[in-house]
């Protein structure tokens, strides 16, 4: 029996392995890179270039609120999830059409960013991010619902590493690129070049196909769901109740779905993924102005914290996909909850050791390793939770619920430390993940409660 169990388990690991050979998981990689590509050109790239440009510390901070377009996407997710794009959703399909649009607005809006600059037009610099993010929000949108409907659930690890493959390449380039490219020609190249780089994604969905997104079945759920609907209300389908039942089958009932199939479990879930990302969202907008302040130049802050630290967050996100595959969504999301909560302490410690590259090496290490081993287990774990007739909307509120408590308390990060200073900014920020710890514990009791619950999504 000792001998069968081993190799079990070998072929276990052998199969996890394999699902990274797959087609599926370098479409991912591509269309990550375009996800990605945006978030640090109105996070913390744009961070650096309001500090050149002689932004306050406080004013940075409320900066972080641009974030929180990625936090409200559920407000307008229903609509991507079910109305089409006008012109694009014909010829490129639904999530595709969805993805192009917002690529396209991606793409002008950062051109306008470049060329207005934050000197002198704060305001219209402003409004210009919240377009980038706002674009950017609505095609994860569709690109988790791309993501989740083009694969099964025992592949969505290895899709999860690779979509953050790719996002942390977008994050390397938008990171370390635009620094060094900043430093060399300037702010206004640095984000014209990141402009161009989101062709990666245009071409990448101008050649792939449309997902089965298994519209037979969605539509026929929903027709008997609406049929239902009139039958027990005594009225017939005109336009208005047709109209009704639209906003009840997109809107209301994603989410009635979901609190059905887990009911009060569903509460405990939405406050974990309140909370998992809590303590590095509260601490990410601070990082450049941290790290230029401490007296490290953008040559060293890109070379060790972003092109370094690139290889140590694939590398965490390759062993968070190992883990989901082969031990499932549910245990590796209490070792990312620690290891993301402790990473921030050695940031405290950095703040007292002035520009030390060697603990500077060390604490990128240990953060990017963490971000990307927790990233990885909670994009699968989110993705298990889907239900297959409402993909987009309800992934969209899951992630909404991941960041928007995060990027609230981000905004106020800046005034936090000009209050306490650097040190004790990163404790506090390591104290927030402590409840996500607790509440991973709960998960993992809980697991044969919620594994009965997802098998909804087993029928792919």
């Amino acid at each position: 029996m000792g001998l069968d169990r081993i190799i079990e388990e070998r072929k276990g690991w052998r199969q996890a392995l394999e699902t990274y050979g797959r087609p599926k998981v370098l479409v991912l990689l591509l269309l990550g890179f375009a996800a990605g590509l945006p978030f640090l050109l109105v996070f913390s790239t744009m961070s650096a270039w309001l500090h050149d440009a002689g932004v306050s510390r406080s004013e940075i901070g409320f900066f972080g609120w641009i974030g929180m377009t990625y936090s409200i996407k559920v407000v307008w997710s229903p609509i991507v999830d079910r109305l089409s794009f006008p012109l694009l959703t014909a010829r490129f399909g639904r999530r595709r059409g969805w993805m192009l649009a917002a690529q396209l607005g991606i793409v002008g809006s950062l051109v306008g960013m470049a060329l207005v600059g934050p000197e002198g037009h704060l305001a219209l610099f402003a409004f210009l991010a919240v377009l980038v993010a706002f674009a950017s929000a609505t095609q994860d949108i569709a690109l988790d619902a791309f993501r989740i409907e083009c694969a099964a659930d025992n592949e969505q690890g290895a899709l999860a590493a690779a979509y953050q493959l790719g996002y942390r390449i977008a994050l390397l380039v938008a990171g370390a690129g635009a620094l060094f490219i900043a430093d060399s020609s300037g702010w206004i190249a640095a984000y014209l070049a990141m402009a161009v780089c989101m062709s990666v994604g245009l071409i990448t969905l101008l050649a792939v196909r449309e997902p089965d997104a298994r519209s037979a079945y969605r539509s026929s759920h929903e027709r008997t769901w609406e049929r239902a609907v009139l039958a027990r209300a005594g009225l017939s389908a005109g336009p208005m109740q047709t109209a009704g039942l639209w906003f009840l089958a997109a809107v209301v009932e994603p989410f009635a779905d979901f609190f059905r199939r887990h009911g009060v479990a569903a509460l405990v879930i939405l406050l974990f993924i309140g909370v998992f990302r809590l303590s590095d969202l509260v601490m990410g907008i601070m990082a450049n102005p941290f790290y230029l302040e401490l007296g490290f130049t953008k040559t060293e802050i890109a070379e060790i914290a972003k092109i370094y630290g690139f290889f140590m967050v694939i590398a965490g996100a390759a062993l968070g996909g190992l883990a989901v595959a082969r031990f499932g969504v549910f245990w590796p999301l209490f070792p990312g909850a620690v290891a993301v909560a402790a990473s921030n302490l050695l940031f405290a410690f950095l703040a007292t050791q002035g520009p030390a590259v060697g603990w500077l090496t060390i604490t990128i290490s240990a953060e990017n390793l963490a971000s990307g081993f927790a990233g990885t287990a909670l994009i699968a774990y989110l993705s298990s939770l889907t239900s297959t007739a409402y993909t987009a909307t309800q992934y969209a509120l899951f992630s909404s619920f991941m960041t928007l408590p995060g990027k609230f308390v981000s905004g106020f990060s800046g005034v936090l430390v000009d209050r306490v200073g650097y040190a004790e900014f990163f404790v506090y920020s390591a104290v927030l993940g402590l409840p996500a710890i607790l509440l991973s514990c709960a998960l993992i009791g809980f697991r044969p409660h919620f594994e009965g619950k997802e098998i909804v999504r087993s029928d792919r």
